[in-house]
């Protein structure tokens, strides 16, 4: 004869839950893809959609064909390590302690071609020092560049560089010159390097008690300013900067504005015109427009000090207030001219340091091997942008 078995709440109950799949043995229901898409050339993203009955998942993968590579996460997930240029499909299962459930069905996509390690440059050399007496203004750092217009004339667009991998890359950040004493102009700023191009120092501006040629403005990257009595300015570098100003034509004792890389410096003429350092250039290599290579203003005994250039470019001394001051770290900025008494008793006006800025797709990554440089990274769009602000040594992609 048959047992009965008494059917009772709890049985029902445990019996439902069984159906829903709450007891210990029961495993995930299949998620729902979405969408796969191509997020570089060696890796995806994938989205999906937890069951809404069932188990609880405790974790989601999501696995390649070919290759079956794997990631998991929550949605979306990120799958690494691709091949370029290849058609993969993906599918999705969720896992909990008891199993995983069946894949998905799956999403299509095919990685992109792995871009060519093209570098974009902006290369900014040190400005030069403003002179020392009623001194003409330091010229700018020579700027050249790949994304604007570089200094000076013509001022054309540069192409970028095809590098390789895993090759050296020499780079160099040029420091600013000194401020001349009373009878010495000022220093020429130091050449900036990066692979093949080089962007020229800019030019010391002159001092009024030197002899020849110490009164007059250095050739440069951009030219630095002359002193009183008409004495030259120096000339700029073709595509790089413009030349400095001659000093004050007369017995007015100002300096002339120091070059810089989108104008030239200014004259001073009596009261009317003073010796303003020359307007420094404009880029948006690093993702927003930024000034560089402001040429300095020149010194007076008798006149204000001129301006700075935009970009960097340092104020020269008014009257009584003895030494400009100097051009603005990494821009390349000229230093201001000096009122009277010479670097011992009037500090400042020295050149801004220079620059180097490279952009990149983000799929590279640089490094410094050896070390040397100061530098940082950041992410602009699709593109990577390093920013090297001191030192010499060398980078290289992988």
């Amino acid at each position: 004869m048959a047992v009965k078995r008494a059917v009772t709440s709890s049985s029902i109950a445990n019996s439902f839950k069984m159906s829903v799949g709450q007891s210990s043995a029961a495993i995930p229901d299949t998620p729902t893809i979405g969408t796969a898409t191509a997020t570089s050339a060696t890796t995806a993203t994938v989205t999906y959609t937890a069951a809404t009955l069932g188990a609880t998942a405790s974790s989601f993968t999501a696995t390649s064909s070919p290759g079956s590579l794997t990631g998991t996460g929550s949605s979306p997930i990120t799958v690494s390590g691709l091949t370029p240029s290849t058609n993969y499909t993906f599918t999705v299962t969720a896992t909990n302690a008891n199993g995983s459930s069946t894949s998905s069905a799956s999403n299509q996509i095919t990685t992109p071609n792995i871009p060519a390690l093209t570098v974009n440059y902006l290369v900014v050399a040190g400005g030069g020092g403003g002179g020392g007496s009623q001194g003409g203004g330091g010229g700018a750092g020579g700027m050249r560049c790949t994304v604007t217009a570089s200094g000076g004339s013509p001022g054309t667009v540069e192409s970028a560089l095809s590098l390789n991998t895993s090759t050296n890359y020499s780079v160099s950040i040029g420091g600013g010159g000194a401020l001349g004493s009373l009878t010495t102009r000022g220093t020429s700023g130091v050449n900036s390097t990066f692979s093949t191009i080089t962007s020229t120092g800019g030019g010391g501006g002159g001092s009024r008690d030197g002899n020849p040629p110490q009164d007059t403005g250095a050739t440069g990257g951009s030219g630095g300013g002359g002193t009183y009595q008409n004495r030259p300015g120096g000339a700029g570098t073709n595509n790089q900067g413009f030349a400095g100003a001659n000093g004050a034509p007369h017995s007015t004792v100002s300096g002339g504005g120091g070059g810089g890389a989108a104008a030239e410096g200014t004259q001073p003429v009596y009261t009317s015109i003073i010796g303003h350092g020359g307007a420094g250039r404009a880029t948006s290599i690093s993702g927003s427009s930024t000034h560089y290579a402001g040429g300095g203003g020149g010194g007076s005994e008798t006149l204000p000090g001129g301006n700075g250039g935009i970009g960097g470019g340092g104020t020269g001394a008014t009257v009584g207030t003895c030494g400009g001051t100097g051009g603005s770290t990494n821009t390349g900025g000229g230093g201001g001219g000096s009122y009277i008494a010479g670097a011992s008793n009037c500090p400042g006006g020295a050149g801004g340091s220079g620059i180097v800025i490279l952009r990149y797709p983000d799929y590279y990554t640089i490094s410094n091997p050896g070390g040397g440089l100061t530098f940082s990274t950041s992410n602009v769009s699709s593109d990577k942008v390093t920013t090297i602000t001191a030192g010499t040594g060398n980078v290289s992609w992988s």
